[in-house]
């Protein structure tokens, strides 16, 4: 993984969108990057390591494929970065996922050169021996594709035709005026068509003067329907801003107020959470702190019971599930594949499946019965601000609509809003906290009740961000192991919202405090147990809002000081397709 881009038409300036493509999805998160095009009947690739560069040479070509790579088998190498060819430079292929059964398949290569340490070569040199047998391109990449274990997804070129294949890893196909353009992320596609397709499961796309769609088990061909999709380029541009984290930050109280204005699908899934025999909240890291946060919103303010799991970990638990369970899928992207994949278990059940993302069109807004669009716009940085903002403040709308208190809902989720322009007005007031802790190799975030996951959510954006080492904590665990921890200098963080948890947290406070730690306060009440103290506005069930949104200020600003780019935190990928 991480992007595929690719073109076929009648201009020449194929390898050009094929950059401008990739540029466009940098923010999925990658170590290498390789574009290759045809010239004079050869293929020509440029590779490299590292990020692409501002500009790319002109050249001149109706077919391109790229690739930006986060490495899986094999280090950072320019051998293993894509695109990946066969012996003869005849066929170029460019690979997303894991092939799981590599080892058995490259043992049954015979007099292949290979280059790289990847999985995804293999791939090319078993379709170089069909191709040599059939000169069928189409047929050579389904054969070869069948054969795969795994999700994946490949696209394949001889210079005058391009296949391409799926299962589990996305893939979106565009009409261009003068051709067509197919890509790992439909924001690739958007700046040059609103025409989309988004490819489904065991799907094969063939490309050359005409495009064909076929399944691949029954070879069926299927009719070709493009959606149109709307979408404002400019709102996913840098704009004044010097980086997307900021931006993003910045949008939140935006991303609320179109949140209340558009809760309509909101009410008919408060419905089904109402009537469902068991209601599930999945998601993987951001969005799990989302779920989790969930389960403390539904007992507390709907007395209502949902459950809680990792997506990766739900598979492992779903054996109770039954027709009449509601799974609530929740994922930014929509193709994160540990919560794709419990999902697609539990449909098999009966199990009727409510998707929460930020994606139109993705895996997850497919597959689901019940699709609730965050809405939030294009998130670009890899540590997800504004998606999460969104998701905590469906969880509040969904919350109170259950409870049949919907206006309860709207009216905390308005201060909310207001809280968040007041702290992006006095973020300055961090730079005294930042200067102090920039240097620490270790932060602690404690809450309890609601706050824990507002704990486990700062934690999280420190490390992405900063590389400095953050945990998140029930504050009742400190005693259980955590407090061994602490010493002093120790930078902790404590949430102290004015509800039910306030003496309890405070307590943690003092605790830590007597073993040296440096405690900063977060509430609206200021403490003599806290070094430093920044005040948020109690807004009731949506507290945590604010609360979080003061931990992604404080980590923007803690990788500015540290001369970091909080855009691309290394070894991260913005959307995660593989296991």
């Amino acid at each position: 993984m991480c992007g595929i881009f690719a073109v076929i038409g009648t201009s020449n300036n194929a390898p050009q969108l094929t950059f401008k493509g990739l540029s466009d999805i940098e923010y999925r998160g990658y170590d290498s990057w390789g574009i290759c095009f045809s010239s004079d009947d050869l293929f020509k690739t440029i590779k490299n390591i590292g990020f692409l560069p501002k500009t790319f040479p002109e050249q001149l070509s109706q077919v391109s494929l790229g690739h930006t790579r986060w490495a899986t088998h094999g280090g950072v190498t320019i051998a293993n970065a894509h695109p990946h060819s066969d012996c003869n430079n005849e066929l170029i292929l460019v690979h997303n996922g894991i092939i799981e059964n590599y080892l058995e398949l490259k043992a049954g290569l015979r007099k292949h050169l290979l280059k790289s340490e990847t999985d995804s070569e293999i791939a090319i040199h078993l379709i170089e021996d069909e191709y040599s047998k059939s000169k069928d391109l189409s047929s050579s990449v389904s054969k070869v594709f069948s054969k795969f274990d795994g999700l994946n997804a490949i696209v394949v070129t001889n210079g005058t035709k391009i296949v391409a294949c799926k299962k589990g890893s996305p893939l979106v196909l565009g009409k261009l005026t003068d051709g067509y353009c197919l890509a790992s992320d439909p924001n690739a596609l958007l700046p040059l068509t609103d025409k989309l397709i988004f490819i489904e499961d065991n799907q094969m796309v063939v490309l050359n003067d005409k495009l064909t769609i076929s399944d691949l088990k029954t070879k069926k061909e299927i009719q070709v329907k493009f959606t149109k999709v709307i979408w404002d380029y400019a709102s996913s541009t840098l704009q004044n801003y010097e980086y997307f984290m900021e931006k993003e930050i910045n949008e939140q109280p935006k991303v609320i107020e179109t949140i209340l204005n558009n809760s309509a699908v909101a009410e008919k899934i408060a419905k089904e959470i109402k009537s469902a025999f068991g209601t599930y909240f999945i998601g993987c890291g951001t969005a799990a702190y989302a779920c989790l946060a969930g389960t403390y919103l539904f007992s507390k303010f709907a007395k209502k019971h949902v459950n809680f799991s990792i997506g990766s970990e739900f598979n492992y638990i779903e054996d109770y599930l039954t027709p009449k369970s509601l799974v609530v899928a929740v994922s930014q992207s929509g193709e994160t594949i540990d919560t794709i994949e419990p999902v697609n278990a539990a449909k098999a059940k009966k199990c009727k499946i409510v998707a929460m993302t930020n994606t139109l069109g993705s895996t997850l807004y497919r597959t689901a019965d019940y699709k609730l669009l965050l809405n939030a716009g294009v998130e670009k940085a890899v540590a997800s601000t504004k998606a999460f903002i969104a998701m905590l403040s469906e969880m509040i709308l969904l919350t109170f609509m259950v409870a049949g208190k919907k206006q309860a809902g709207v009216e905390v989720l308005k201060k909310s809003a207001l809280e968040i322009k007041n702290i992006l007005k006095n973020a300055n007031l961090l730079d005294e906290l930042v200067n102090k802790i920039a240097k620490q190799e270790h932060i602690f975030c404690l809450g309890r009740g609601l706050s824990y996951p507002v704990a486990l959510e700062s934690a999280l954006k420190i490390k992405e961000t900063t590389y400095i080492h953050a945990e998140g904590y029930a504050a009742g665990e400190l005693k259980h192991g955590p407090l061994a921890l602490i010493t002093k200098g120790t930078p902790v963080i404590v949430y102290v919202p004015n509800d039910e948890t306030r003496d309890s947290i405070l307590a943690n406070a003092k605790e830590v405090q007597a073993r040296g730690a440096y405690v900063i306060g977060v509430g609206p009440d200021n403490n003599p147990v806290f070094d430093f103290f920044f005040k948020v506005k109690d807004c009731g069930a949506s507290s945590v809002i604010p609360h979080t949104v003061f931990a992604q200020v404080l980590a923007y600003k803690l990788a500015l000081k540290k001369g970091l780019n909080p855009d691309k935190p290394r070894n991260l990928a913005k959307s995660v397709v593989v296991r």
